[in-house]
C-alpha cells in the first residue's frame, strides 16, 4: 500500500460533505444533528464533545455582568510541580448554572473569537459553522461543582444603607489539580456555558515556582543485554542535565525539541499547530550503561541550576536469552483528570489501570510494560503530553517502558502515513518519537525488535506502509527470520491496529494489512500477536485465514492451553481496553466460532513467560481480579 502523497482524497471528502451538510442549519451550542449521530465513524478520530467545541464559539459580552466578580486563587507561594488549587469565584449577584472556570496556559493566550478558523475543525469530521476561539483552555469545570455555589450558602455584603445590607453577593471554591508544564497559567471565569462563552473575570498570572524543574522521567531499553537503559525527561532548561545512578556514575543528557513548523498541516491548519500548541520545554536523554539484567538500581536526574528528581529505584529487565520474563501489555490508555474537570479527549479507564499496574510494579511482579499505541491521546493539544508523562511516571521511571506507535500519534493528511484520517492532530509521531525514543532505525521509521528473557519482541508501525514492497515490510520478514529460537523460543508480534476483532466498531480491521501481513505470521512461526485499536479484551484460537487450525485444551485447572511443540497459527489478543471508552460485543459469536474470550472491561494483560510455557491473564484494574487465562507451552 502506498501512502497518501496528496490531500485530494481529505479534499473530495471534505467537498462532499460540505455539499451534502452545507445547507443544513447550524446549532449554536452543539453539533449538527447529521454529525451527532455519525459517532461510529469518527470513534477513532479525534473526540467531539461539548467541551472539544468550547472553541468553536463566538465569544460575545458578558451581559449583566456584576460589578463585584473576582477570581481568587488560594496560593502561599508560586505553583509546585504538581498541587491541589483552589479558585474562588467571589461577587456574583445570581449565580448560574452556566458559569464555568477554565485554566489556560500560558496565561496571555488570545481567548478572543478567531472567526477565521472555524474551517480548521474540518479536520475531525466536523463541519458546523461555529468559530474558533484562539486558544484552547487545559481543564474546565462547572461552578456548579460547588454545591454551595447555586444555593448561594456562601454570602457576603457588598452594599450597606443605614446599616443594612441591601446588596448581597454569593461565592463558590473550585479545586483543580494542577502540574507543572512550565509556562505561567490564568483561571478565567466565563459566562454562557460552553455553548456562548464570554470573559467575566480572571486571575491574573500563576507561574510555577521552578518552570525549569526535570521531570516525568521514564525509562526504556536500548537493546536485548538488559545492560542499558535510556532515562528521558522534560525540563524548561535546554542546557545539558545529568543521570546520576549505581554509586556515582554520571551521564549527561542529549537535549531535543520541537516547534510549530515541526507540525503537520495540510491545506487547513492543524490543531497542533494552531490553537492546540504547548511549548514543551525540553526533552533530555541519557543512557545508563554498566548495569547487570534483572537488578535493581538507584537514579536521579537534573542539574544544580535547574533542579533535581527524586532518587528513583528502577529494575533492568532479563537479558535475551534468560528463562524468564514477567511484563504487562496493553494499548489505547490516554489520560484522565484527576479533579471534576473536562479536558480534551479524556480517556476514563487510564487512572484505574496505571494505578492497578503502579501495584503490580511496587509488588515486584513486572520486569517491563509494552504500550502498544494511542498513548497519551494529545492528539494536537499538546500539553496533555505533560499530564499523560506524570500521569504514568511511577510505573515508567521504574521498569523498562516499551511503546508501539497508534493512529492517535502519526496519522494525519498528506504525512505519508498509511491512513489519511487526521487522529494525530497535526503531530505526525514527531511529539511520540521524541518523549519515546525506542531502539528505532531511524526517525519516522518506527518499528523494533528486542529481547527480554525467553520473547523476542517484533514490534512495528501498522500506520506506516507495511505492503511487501515497503522497507518495513522488509524488516520485518528479515527480524523474524532471524530470531535464534533456542534462545528466545516465543516470538511475540505487536502493532496497533488488529487483525480479528469481533467488536462492533467501525472499520475495526483493514482485509488489506490482514492479507499482505498475516501470511509472515504462520511462515515464521509466531506464537502470539498483540494488538490494540479496539477498546477491549479479546482472545482467539490458534487462527489463519478466518479459520481455526487448532483449539486450546483445558488443563488440570481448566486454563486454555495451546501447545505449540506441534506449531499450527498464531494466537492472536487485542488488548486495547487500558483507558478509553470501551466498545461493547455484539451478542452474535463469530460464525467460524474463532472468539474464544470477550471482555469489555478495562484492565490489562499480565505475563509470566519461561522458556517452557508463557501464562497470560486478563486483570480488571478495578477489581484486580483475572477474567481470562490462558497457557501456550513447548514440550
Amino acid at each position: 500500500m502506498e501512502p497518501c502523497s496528496s490531500s485530494w482524497v481529505f479534499r473530495v471528502f471534505f467537498t462532499l460533505l460540505v455539499f451534502f451538510l452545507g445547507s443544513a442549519p447550524s446549532l449554536s451550542w452543539s453539533l449538527h444533528p447529521s454529525l451527532i449521530n455519525s459517532t461510529a465513524m469518527h470513534h477513532h478520530y479525534t473526540a467531539i464533545s461539548e467541551f472539544r467545541l468550547l472553541n468553536r464559539r463566538t465569544l460575545r459580552e458578558c451581559p449583566n455582568r456584576s460589578p463585584y466578580l473576582q477570581v481568587n486563587v488560594s496560593l502561599s507561594s508560586n505553583l509546585s510541580d504538581e498541587e491541589y488549587v483552589n479558585v474562588t469565584v467571589n461577587g456574583a449577584l445570581l449565580p448560574s448554572e452556566h458559569v464555568w472556570v477554565a485554566m489556560i496556559s500560558p496565561s496571555h493566550s488570545n481567548v478572543e473569537n478567531c472567526p477565521l478558523n472555524e474551517i480548521l475543525y474540518a479536520q475531525t469530521g466536523d463541519l458546523s459553522s461555529l468559530p474558533l476561539l484562539c486558544h484552547y483552555p487545559v481543564k474546565a469545570m462547572y461552578m456548579s461543582n460547588d454545591p454551595d455555589y447555586l444555593s448561594c450558602k456562601k454570602q457576603e455584603c457588598k452594599k450597606y444603607d443605614k446599616g443594612k445590607c441591601v446588596v448581597r453577593t454569593c461565592s463558590g471554591t473550585l479545586t483543580f489539580h494542577v502540574i507543572n508544564i512550565r509556562t505561567d497559567i490564568e483561571f478565567l471565569l466565563f459566562g454562557g456555558g460552553f455553548g456562548t462563552p464570554c470573559v467575566l473575570s480572571r486571575s491574573g498570572p500563576i507561574s510555577f515556582a521552578n518552570p525549569k524543574k526535570p521531570l516525568y522521567g521514564h525509562i526504556s531499553s536500548v537493546d536485548s543485554t538488559g545492560t542499558s537503559m535510556r532515562l528521558t525527561w522534560v525540563s524548561g532548561d535546554k542546557e545539558p542535565q545529568q543521570v546520576q545512578y549505581k554509586d556515582g556514575k554520571t551521564k549527561l543528557s542529549e537535549v531535543t525539541t520541537f516547534s510549530r513548523d515541526n507540525m503537520c498541516t495540510s491545506d487547513l491548519p492543524s490543531p497542533a499547530k494552531d490553537f492546540g500548541w504547548h511549548d514543551p520545554g525540553f526533552i533530555h536523554s541519557a543512557v545508563m550503561t554498566e548495569l547487570k539484567p534483572s537488578s535493581t538500581f538507584w537514579y536521579r536526574y537534573g542539574s544544580d541550576s535547574a533542579g533535581w528528581s527524586e532518587q528513583i529505584q528502577f529494575r533492568t529487565p532479563p537479558a535475551g536469552g534468560s528463562d524468564e520474563l514477567k511484563f504487562v501489555a496493553y494499548g489505547d490508555m490516554g489520560k484522565a483528570p484527576r479533579d471534576p474537570s473536562v479536558e480534551h479527549y479524556i480517556q476514563p479507564g487510564s487512572l484505574s489501570v496505571i494505578n492497578a499496574i503502579a501495584d503490580e510494579v511496587n509488588s515486584n511482579n513486572i520486569d517491563s510494560v509494552f504500550h502498544i499505541g494511542d498513548i497519551s491521546y494529545a492528539t494536537g493539544f499538546l500539553v496533555g503530553w505533560d499530564f499523560f508523562l506524570h500521569q504514568i511516571s511511577h510505573v515508567a521511571s521504574r521498569v523498562s517502558y516499551m511503546t508501539a506507535i497508534g493512529n492517535h500519534e502519526r496519522d494525519y493528511i498528506s504525512s505519508g502515513s498509511v491512513y489519511i484520517t487526521p487522529d494525530s492532530g497535526g503531530e505526525c509521531g514527531v511529539p511520540y518519537e521524541t518523549y519515546f525514543p525506542m531502539p528505532t532505525p531511524a526517525k519516522d521509521k518506527p518499528w523494533y525488535s528486542i529481547d527480554q528473557g525467553s520473547i523476542h519482541f517484533t514490534v512495528i508501525s501498522t500506520e506506516h506502509n507495511w505492503s511487501p514492497n515497503s522497507e518495513q515490510y522488509q524488516w520485518m520478514t528479515k527480524d523474524m527470520a532471524s530470531v535464534d529460537r533456542s534462545r528466545t523460543p516465543w516470538l511475540i508480534f505487536t502493532g496497533h491496529r488488529p487483525m480479528y476483532s469481533s467488536a462492533n466498531a467501525f472499520m475495526n480491521v483493514d482485509d488489506k494489512f490482514v492479507r499482505e501481513v498475516e501470511p509472515l505470521l504462520l511462515a515464521n512461526k509466531v506464537d502470539l500477536v498483540f494488538f490494540g485499536h479496539i477498546h477491549n479484551y479479546e482472545r482467539t484460537c490458534s487462527i489463519y485465514q478466518q479459520e481455526c487450525k487448532a483449539m486450546p485444551t483445558k488443563d488440570r485447572n481448566g486454563i486454555d492451553t495451546y501447545d505449540h511443540s506441534n506449531y499450527s497459527a498464531p494466537v492472536h489478543a487485542v488488548i486495547g481496553m487500558a483507558g478509553f471508552s470501551l466498545d461493547k460485543f455484539t451478542n452474535d459469536v463469530p460464525a467460524n466460532k474463532w472468539s474464544l474470550s470477550r471482555i469489555s472491561e478495562y484492565g490489562y494483560l499480565r505475563a509470566h513467560a519461561t522458556k517452557k510455557e508463557i501464562k497470560l491473564e486478563f486483570v480488571n484494574s478495578n477489581t484486580k481480579k483475572v477474567g481470562d487465562s490462558f497457557r501456550i507451552i513447548k514440550r
